[in-house]
């Protein structure tokens, strides 16, 4: 019983270790359907860039657009495409540097001008990737509900 129990472990560690890594360009196929299902599923239109992000504004808003450089205050509620919320900010918003964020979001957040609404639908690479983090899994697409309040002086 040992042995066989030996044998199964030893198996399962070379089979997993034998797995293929998946591509950048691999991983966005993958990352572009869950994106077309959730926008489907959820009655969305959607408009894409072709960096892989999905977007739709709902507001445009009447004030400027910011720049990549800009900083911003924004109020937003992220999910997984399961609609599980994993963080969102106050009422007043949260404020940074566009620099400062994931890269989805300094793409996503200069389509909106101050006072604009919408939705981000960001692939894996444009979020955490490969490594995710504390709260993310490895390579989630990530839906934000986004208002930009205001571009900061």
């Amino acid at each position: 019983m040992k042995k066989l129990f030996l044998i199964l472990v030893t198996a399962s560690f070379v089979f997993s270790s034998c797995k293929k890594k998946v591509s950048e360009e691999e991983q966005l196929i993958i990352d572009t359907d869950i994106i077309e299902q959730y926008i489907q599923d959820n009655g969305l239109t959607a408009l894409s860039t072709p960096s892989g992000l999905h977007y739709v504004i709902t507001s445009q808003g009447t004030g400027n657009f910011p720049t990549a450089f800009a900083d911003v205050n924004v109020r937003y509620t992220g999910k997984f495409t399961d609609n599980q919320v994993f963080d969102q900010s106050s009422e007043s918003g949260i404020t940074f540097n566009l620099q400062q964020v994931i890269q989805g979001w300094t793409e996503g957040i200069q389509l909106f001008s101050e006072g604009g609404e919408g939705i981000l639908i960001l692939p894996s690479k444009l979020a955490y990737g490969p490594d995710g983090n504390s709260s993310i899994p490895a390579n989630s697409v990530l839906i934000f509900d986004v208002e930009l309040l205001e571009i900061v002086d």
